[in-house]
């Protein structure tokens, strides 16, 4: 059978690109300025330039490697996140700095609100894994931009009303960009999409690339977790508890995963998929458990429970909800809830 090609994006693409870059260009000659402060400029380098790189390696190396597991898609995954990352930071920034902008006129651009621009990137791409390979570059992009400024009011009215503290805000991402995805997989559904199309077939070298991205991400989820601590707790051993117990959850949710892996593979054999995502629930779940964890064994357990319940049910419950929700696109879907859902459930024990 011949390959089916989606139509050309010459008259799609680039006019969206060079209409939305135009305008926060607009944007940034207006409003947008550099901190001056000497002093805070150097601290803030000081503090934040070595996470900000890990932060911007996850993103763009981790999560644009991950996106490659589709046969057709494959490294077109990679230069889509690029493309997406590279747009939805301006648009992050502008929108986490619309208070700002408010109250002094301005927006002030520092390494910190960069960081947080990133991290709210990384909560976009989350959702778009939902509908990987179902979507284009058009549709990513308009995707990402407006789970952002949902985000961002999510954690606007968290801040405002219910007097959540900004960490635990913006340590959402996963829950916000899991349900997201969700959401937006049941809206996209479509009478017949139900047969698997030639572009979601997965083989090993892709995977093996995929897997690379998972290496990314795991080295360097302990400074994700971290970098923005100092913000709400100056005591400079929170930032350090952060970083120690996010490798302890790691370490142990990757050794859980592959064990459970191997049981539940009825050829006894590692699952791929399950290197790929389970490893990494751990670093999910103290991430939005960082406040509650003080002791070395509450990590460890974490880091087990969150590799359990992800694993388990990503290989028997993801069947049963994709029937339920009637939702055709199994292999992305279940990842997301069950990876991220399962990761937050497993802090409460």
């Amino acid at each position: 059978m011949a390959p089916q090609y989606a139509q050309s994006l010459r008259f799609r693409l680039p006019p969206l690109l060079f209409f939305l870059q135009t305008g926060f260009i607009v944007v940034f000659i207006v409003y947008v300025d550099i901190e001056q402060n000497v002093q805070t400029k150097q601290h803030a380098f000081n503090n934040y330039y070595s996470e900000f790189q890990d932060v911007h390696v996850m993103v763009i190396l981790g999560f644009g490697f991950l996106a490659t597991f589709l046969v057709r898609y494959s490294f077109s995954g990679a230069g889509f996140t690029l493309l997406v990352v590279a747009m939805a930071v301006q648009w992050a920034v502008i929108l986490n700095g619309v208070e700002s902008m408010y109250h002094r006129g301005n927006i002030l651009i520092n390494m910190r609100s960069l960081v947080v621009a990133e991290m709210c990137t990384a909560s976009s791409l989350i959702a778009i894994g939902a509908v990987l390979g179902k979507t284009n570059p058009v549709h990513l992009l308009l995707i990402a931009l407006l789970e952002i400024s949902g985000f961002v009011l999510n954690g606007w009215l968290l801040q405002t009303f219910v007097k959540v503290q900004f960490l635990n805000t913006i340590m959402l991402l996963h829950i916000f960009g899991a349900f997201f995805g969700l959401m937006l997989s049941w809206v996209l559904y479509r009478q017949g999409s139900e047969q698997q199309h030639e572009k979601e077939k997965i083989d090993r070298k892709t995977g093996l690339f995929s897997v690379m991205g998972t290496l990314f991400l795991w080295m360097f989820w302990p400074s994700f977790n971290s970098v923005l601590v100092e913000v709400d707790h100056l005591d400079r051993g929170r930032s350090l508890r952060a970083v120690y117990s996010t490798y302890l959850a790691l370490a142990v949710s990757a050794v859980t995963a592959a064990g459970f892996s191997v049981l539940t593979s009825p050829q006894g054999k590692l699952n791929l998929f399950h290197i790929q995502r389970c490893t990494l629930a751990g670093g999910v779940a103290i991430g939005v458990a960082m406040s509650a964890v003080h002791l070395p064994w509450v990590a460890t357990a974490i880091g087990f429970a969150a590799a359990l319940i992800s694993t388990l049910g990503s290989r028997y419950i993801k069947v049963r909800m994709n029937k339920f929700l009637n939702c055709p696109w199994a292999f992305t879907i279940s990842y997301y809830c069950f990876f991220y859902l399962s990761a937050h459930h497993a802090v409460c024990i």
